[in-house]
């Protein structure tokens, strides 16, 4: 147990208005307790500095699309990765986004999606860490569109294709002296349940947390 990573995913049940944490808790845990001891919560409190230092890795589940966190709980989760933490974000994860800062730290601004539908994913042309080699693949998701930040040099990992168009799906980039990833696809138990992408999830929290 002690050689294992510590780390920490805050997001909301009761007050979840689309996507409770407990309901993907499991699949986390499945897909990361063999490198990973994962503590789940929805006290967003657990963001300040003198809590979320003894982890090395935060995974945002965050469904508070209305309620904004705090100063104390920004500043502890930008203090974490600018000093060395990583930040794994899933999909609804950047509702976080309605504060400016972390709108920035995650690297693009959520638009909205259309309908929940049959995506084709596939993997950008690069080399990047985080690739893990996978072919295309397919699967039922919320298909959620994004505004990059101009000011973050991210780099892209992933897409989907909708209507003949290719639009963003993940990006990673380093912020300070930690590193932070965005997986898109994440909307119920079911999303969790593809090979390619749990081996995608694996790989991108094993690269934010070092």
């Amino acid at each position: 147990m002690s050689d294992k990573i510590r780390a920490m995913v805050f997001g909301d049940n009761e007050r979840a208005p689309y996507h409770p944490l407990h309901a993907i808790e499991k699949e986390l845990q499945a897909i990361l307790g063999d490198r990973f001891v994962l503590e789940a919560t929805d006290d967003y409190d657990r963001l300040h500095s003198a809590s979320i230092g003894q982890y090395d890795l935060c995974v945002s589940y965050a469904d508070c699309w209305e309620e904004k966190l705090t100063d104390a709980q920004v500043a502890g989760l930008v203090a974490f990765v600018v000093q060395g933490g990583g930040l794994l974000v899933i999909h609804n994860g950047i509702s976080v986004q309605n504060r400016h800062e972390l709108r920035q730290l995650i690297g693009a601004k959520f638009l909205g999606h259309p309908e929940y539908q049959r995506l084709k994913f596939r993997y950008a042309d690069n080399s990047h860490e985080i690739w893990t080699g996978a072919e295309p693949f397919e699967m039922d998701e919320e298909p959620y569109m994004f505004e990059m930040d101009s000011f973050i040099e991210t780099e892209l990992l992933m897409t989907y294709e909708m209507d003949g168009e290719l639009y963003p799906a993940a990006w990673a980039h380093k912020h300070g002296l930690g590193r932070v990833a965005y997986l898109m696809p994440g909307h119920h138990a079911p999303s969790f349940a593809n090979l390619p992408y749990r081996g995608l999830i694996a790989s991108a929290a094993m690269w934010a947390a070092r």
